[in-house]
Order: structure tokens, then sequence, then C-alpha cells
């Protein structure tokens, strides 16, 4: 093995990456999108005996991708609508690369200085491009689940803080409980997260949202006045999972405020309309709102993982994550990255967002998702019009629904539920697309989501080819 005290041992091995990586990036539009390899084969080639020696680093890398051959989804490329998951724009993975080899710890400006500035400038960029209040506090999360874990403790803080609670200090043994009023289409992440900050599912009251999957402000106030001085986190949604509902948030946040309630916002894809003329009007007073999150590994395209909790009310937010030590460098004159997010030991995420956001520039950003919202509606349209498929959702957004109606003489519900599961899973053997399936409204669909800066005109005449394919084939 090379000496790797040795700067130059490193060449060969990122030398291979980088090939592998060009060839596989290159090569997204003629590969499958699905995986190809069982699980078996995975395991077979991957459970390989430990051996006493080492090998040399570049045959770690060749045999890796080797080994891993079928088993990568093509969810970095343009015909991958099976979840909300983005692409990862060119800067943003070479930033990321970078970020990878210097290697920074980014929980403070001692250990980081460059990722803590970049982080200033980003969460800078960020509330302008989604058009949040300047003021807001933020903090760079893993991912949705996090970032909710952020505000929602924010807003445990605050709420419990008003009534003389120092959760910091004394936990939520005897606190005054806080419940937690949601839609019905609340995302599972929140439900993770009331059980991470001791809240508890039991927390969370669920309500039922009108035909266009909102919440009335009716129903919201019903369930306000039920327990009105009881300390409560509204939450409400920019983009639900299914359909992309937006709630009305210059009708509802003001609602919740009467009440003393905390409204957190759930924008883990669409609250990034914002950054569309053309589509921030669903957004119209979500600026109100207590507290936001969102991930920048959906429609910013930067690669995993990344996102992002901003909160309207600093103190409670630095109160709930900040920490102080004798042996933890502290700079008065910026942000220290750790007091604002779960996390310490951290890689620098700030460097891909930042490149990400470089490289698009406010046109950029809107022009991706405009993008995006037109494919989603050409495809979900487009299999619509296609004999024995039924559209269940038009998208607003980039999200969409249809379903498959069974050939089955006098089909029955389960009949069409198990064909369109049935016809989602031979477009996905097909390898030309692939879409996953939700439940919505106690039916099967097959969900249509567009995220990825690829998708073009071709990636969407494809698709719909390859589900006419699919259908042809089962009903033979």
């Amino acid at each position: 093995m090379s000496d790797t005290s040795n700067a130059h041992a490193f060449r060969p091995a990122l030398q291979r990456a980088l090939d592998h990586s060009l060839d596989y990036l290159e090569a997204l539009e003629e590969n499958p999108v699905a995986a190809t390899a069982s699980l078996s084969t995975l395991r077979e080639r991957l459970a390989k005996p430990l051996g006493d020696e080492g090998v040399t680093a570049e045959r770690v890398i060749d045999d890796l991708v080797q080994d891993t051959t079928g088993g990568i989804v093509g969810s970095a490329g343009g015909r991958f609508f099976g979840w909300v998951i983005g692409g990862s724009l060119p800067a943003a993975l070479a930033a990321d690369w970078l970020t990878s080899a210097w290697d920074q710890n980014a929980a403070s400006f001692s250990c980081a200085p460059a990722e803590a500035v970049v982080e200033e400038v980003c969460g800078t960029w960020l509330k302008e491009l989604l058009g949040l209040p300047a003021h807001a506090s933020f903090g760079l999360t893993s991912g949705c689940q996090m970032a909710h874990v952020t505000a929602l403790a924010s807003a445990r803080h605050a709420l419990l803080a008003h009534r003389g609670w120092d959760v910091e200090r004394d936990g939520l043994f005897g606190a005054p409980a806080i419940r937690l009023l949601s839609s019905d289409q609340l995302h599972g992440s929140i439900s993770q997260a009331t059980r991470l900050i001791g809240m508890g599912t039991g927390a969370v009251q669920t309500l039922p949202c009108n035909d266009t999957g909102q919440l009335d402000a009716a129903v919201l106030e019903a369930a306000l006045q039920q327990a009105p001085d009881a300390p409560t986190i509204v939450l409400l949604q920019a983009g639900d999972l299914n359909i992309g509902a937006y709630d009305c948030f210059a009708e509802l946040i003001p609602l919740a405020h009467r009440y003393r309630a905390w409204v957190h916002v759930d924008g883990a894809f669409g609250l990034w309309a914002n950054a569309s003329p053309r589509y921030r009007h669903l957004l119209a007073g979500v600026e109100h709102a207590d507290s936001w999150t969102t991930d920048g590994h959906k429609w910013l395209n930067v690669p995993y993982d990344s996102g992002y909790a901003f909160v309207a009310h600093p103190e409670a937010h630095q109160r709930t994550m900040g920490y102080q030590a004798s042996y933890i460098s502290y700079n008065e004159q910026v942000r220290e990255q750790k007091d604002w997010s779960p996390e310490w030991s951290r890689r620098g995420r700030g460097f891909a967002t930042y490149a990400a956001l470089r490289q698009l520039g406010r046109g950029g950003a809107a022009s991706l998702i405009e993008r995006c919202c037109e494919a989603a509606h050409a495809i979900v349209t487009g299999v619509a019009a296609l004999p024995g498929a039924q559209l269940m959702w038009e998208p607003q957004i980039n999200q969409g629904l249809v379903r498959f109606l069974s050939p089955k003489p006098n089909a029955t519900e389960s009949d069409h539920d198990q064909w369109t599961d049935a016809v989602t899973a031979a477009i996905l053997a097909s390898g030309e697309a692939l879409f996953s399936n939700t439940t919505w409204r106690g039916k099967r669909c097959m969900r249509t989501s567009v995220c990825n800066w690829q998708t073009d005109d071709e990636d969407v005449k494809r698709s719909i080819a390859a589900v006419a394919s699919a259908l042809r084939q089962r009903q033979a």
C-alpha cells in the first residue's frame, strides 16, 4: 500500500472516483432508472470477508463501483419521479466533493472559518429567495426531519417560557402539555420530530382537510377553542406530499396568532415556489409564521443531505440549540454554527448550497421551479389521456396523481388498486422511468413528483411512452 502520509497518495483514488463518476453521470440517459441488481446479488458482491491485509485505495474504488453496479437508483437523472428527490447541480456536486476534501468540522468559526461565513451568506440568500423575514435565524441540518426538530424545539421553548417553564433546564416532566394541530395530511417527519423532542405523537391532533387538501379556518378555530389557553403549535402545509396543496397562510396564521399559538410551516419542497413569480401567490402571507423548514436536496438540487430551518424568534432558537463550554472557542463577531442546529460535528453543508445558489441566481432558481412544474403537468395529463388511465389530481405545482383502471369485468376498487400497483411495477421494470405509488383518499394512485433540474421535454415524452407501453403489455 502507498504511504498515506504522502499527499500524492490521494491522486490515484480521487482520479478513479472522478472517472467513474463521470461515466455514471454521462450514462444516466441510457441506463435504467430503477435498480436492476437483486438484494441477494448485492449482498453476495459486497459482503466480502474483511482481510488481514488492506488493499490499495484505487482497487477499493474500482471494486466498489463494480460491486454496486445495478444497485444505484438513477435518481440523479431526469426520469426519476418516484419521490420528492432532486438531482445535483454541477456546481453543487463539485462543491460537495471539495467539502469532503477540505474535511472541515462545521461546528464553529474556529474549526471552519470559511464555512462559517458561507453559512451566513447562505442564510441571507435563502431568506431572500424564499420570501422569509430578514430577521429570522436559521440552521443548516441534514434534512427536513432535523429542521422540524430544530423549529419545533424552538416553539417548545417559547411556548413554555411564556408560561414560566425553563424546558432546557427542567425538561418536560411536570411541564404544561403542548398540543400540535395539523391537517390530516401531515408528513411522517413531523410525528418523528414530536417523538424526538419529547412531545410524543399523542400530542398531535389531526384535523380534516377540505376537497382541495387545505385546512379550513372554521375547522382550525373550532380546535383552538377546545383549549384556548393551552400551549399550541399550529402546523401548516406548503405543498403536501401527494398533491402539493398549500394552506391559506394569509387567513390561518393571523387566526392562530389570536390564540397565541406558534405557527410552523412544513415547506419541505413547496416553500421553493416563492422563488418563482409565477407560483409565489400560493405562499401569500407565509412570511408571518413563526418557523419554516425546507430541503436543499429537493428542489434546490444540492447533494444529500441538506435541510434548512428558519425561526422568526432568534432568541428562542438560540436558547434551544446554543451551548458554551470552556474548551469551545467562541467568537462574538460571527455566527457560531453549533448554536443553531442539533448537530455539532458535521460536514460543511453550506458549500454546496452556496454553489447551487450562485450557479442558479434568482432567474435560474425561478426557471428550475417553473420547468419542473411544467414537466409534472405534462406527464400527469399525458398519462391520464391514455386508455385505461384516470386523472386523480392535476398538478398545481410539481405533484400529481393518476390511477389505472382494471380491465377486469365488473372491477372493484380493490381491483383498480391492484392494477395500479401492477402497472407502476411494469413501468419500473422497463427502466425507462421511476414512479412510486401512494394511497390517497382511500385509493391507490401513481404519484408523479418532478424535482430534477435535468428533466426536459424528451424525458417527458419517454416517460409517457413508457407508461403507454406498460399498459399495453399488461392488457395483452
